[in-house]
């Protein structure tokens, strides 16, 4: 009752982007020129506080090339291309994110990130890759975008399919914090107003359990936190995945 009544308060707040969306005018207006902004702002915010493990994390990469000595890497989500900075010197990257609204951003990040190759962007959700050949890529990137994808286990099958054999997907996604914790309780607090605010974002997904589910024949994960203050983003997960 009592998560239901702040949801109703929190609803009220946001009752002048409710009306907007139900005139049909919130949602491109979001795709189009509030999202691409807020996100290139949060990525400032998110990659000073996540350093340390992107550093830890993207360090395994060239653990993953192909037995030719190159890296074609493939970035799900690739909004204005965070990312980049942790890529291994030379490595082929194939970007793609379901709003094409991103190219300003995306476009600085690539100016400032000359040390690797970028070979295309693409306009494709991360449950349908089929742009991208079956077994084609050594490593897959994916941070802060399965909590708004439509389907975490399509996603995944997708990863799976464009992964040669050997091939390893990276993560660093905001999941669900422990259901008996105070944070918890505020994610579900947030939940509904939070997803239509910025673009389907889901604060209460469990994925490590998508990742334990799928496929894998060696998955590394860890629990940390990010610090992102006034968010219900805290909880992260963080690690990589073997096809």
């Amino acid at each position: 009752a009592s998560i239901l009544f702040l949801r109703a308060c929190l609803a009220l707040l946001a009752m002048p982007i409710y009306l907007l969306s139900f005139l049909g005018i919130w949602e491109p207006f979001c795709k189009k020129i509030f999202f691409p902004f807020f996100l290139e702002k949060l990525s400032v915010i998110h990659e000073r506080n996540s350093k340390k493990q992107k550093q830890e994390l993207f360090r395994n990469l060239l653990n993953f090339r192909s037995p030719s000595g190159e890296l074609k890497l493939l970035e799900i989500g690739t909004g204005c291309g965070p990312n980049f900075q942790f890529y291994p010197p030379g490595c082929k990257v194939t970007c793609t994110d379901i709003n094409p609204n991103f190219q300003q951003g995306l476009s600085r990040s690539m100016n400032k990130n000359q040390h690797i190759h970028y070979e295309s962007f693409l306009i494709a959700a991360g449950e349908d890759l089929h742009q991208v050949p079956s077994g084609s890529v050594d490593a897959v990137v994916c941070t802060l975008v399965l909590c708004s994808v439509r389907d975490v286990n399509g996603t995944l099958k997708e990863v799976l399919r464009v992964l040669r054999p050997g091939g390893a997907f990276f993560f660093l996604e905001h999941v669900a914090a422990d259901r008996s914790s105070w944070r918890y309780f505020w994610q579900q607090v947030c939940f509904p107003t939070w997803k239509l605010v910025f673009d389907g974002c889901c604060l209460t997904r469990e994925i490590w359990k998508n990742l334990e589910q799928a496929n894998f024949s060696d998955l590394n994960v860890q629990h940390t936190r990010v610090v992102l203050p006034w968010t219900p983003i805290e909880p992260h997960i963080v690690g990589y995945a073997v096809k």
